[in-house]
């Protein structure tokens, strides 16, 4: 069995991905991999060598995807007065929220890695956590240094804040009063948390102006 594209190893990175999301890397078996890809698992291993491998693989690739999203959401700008740092940082809430709603597993991934998930695979955080934090800190400290950010504020961990923010919201969405469970395919409520989120980190940083409408 192939894919629709014709691409086994493709069928192959969307099927583990998805399984690696939902129940994590140690709870997923190169066999489950092969029978939800419908292939054998000697296929499996032309393809990839390892369940290692290929969860080395798609990790490098959720990174390539939002290293690109992020790039693509800081272009242009740069935080040279108040209003401007204002600006990126709320450009980079609005890009990590786009980005997991629109890549569910890309939360899901990096929060079983915090449950100590795939734990004998060192270095992930390091190779494609640590870019991502020094890219916005290229775009931040400047404005930091320049003094158009509360100079007692963590944005360190004002912007890790996010993150946690975002995947739990992402993975567990919130409940409403009569505790069902809402999430982000409901506009309305992605609507107020992005609003919710966006008032918090202006509030944090101290930030000019009032903050952005969802």
């Amino acid at each position: 069995m192939t894919s629709v594209d014709g691409s086994r190893r493709e069928l192959i990175l969307r099927v583990a991905t998805s399984l690696f999301a939902a129940l994590g890397y140690d709870s997923t078996s190169a066999s489950q991999v092969a029978e939800a890809a419908g292939l054998s698992v000697e296929a499996l291993g032309e393809e990839f060598g390892s369940k290692r491998e290929l969860y080395l693989e798609i990790m490098e690739r959720e990174y390539r995807a939002e290293r690109a999203s992020l790039t693509k959401a800081l272009e242009g700008i740069s935080a040279v007065t108040p209003e401007q740092t204002a600006l990126v940082v709320h450009r980079i809430v609005d890009h990590y929220i786009d980005f997991c709603v629109a890549h569910p597993e890309f939360p899901s991934l990096w929060m079983h890695r915090w449950l100590a998930d795939a734990s004998d695979v060192t270095e992930l955080e390091r190779k494609y956590i640590q870019p991502q934090i020094d890219l916005v800190s290229s775009v931040i400290t400047p404005a930091m240094e320049a003094g158009y950010v509360d100079a007692d504020v963590d944005m360190k961990y004002a912007f890790w804040s996010v993150v946690w923010c975002v995947h739990g919201f992402c993975q567990g969405g919130v409940l409403d009063w009569e505790g069902n469970r809402q999430d982000a395919e409901d506009p309305v409520v992605l609507r107020r948390f992005r609003a919710y989120l966006h008032q918090m980190i202006h509030r944090v940083a101290a930030l000019p102006g009032p903050p952005p409408s969802p």
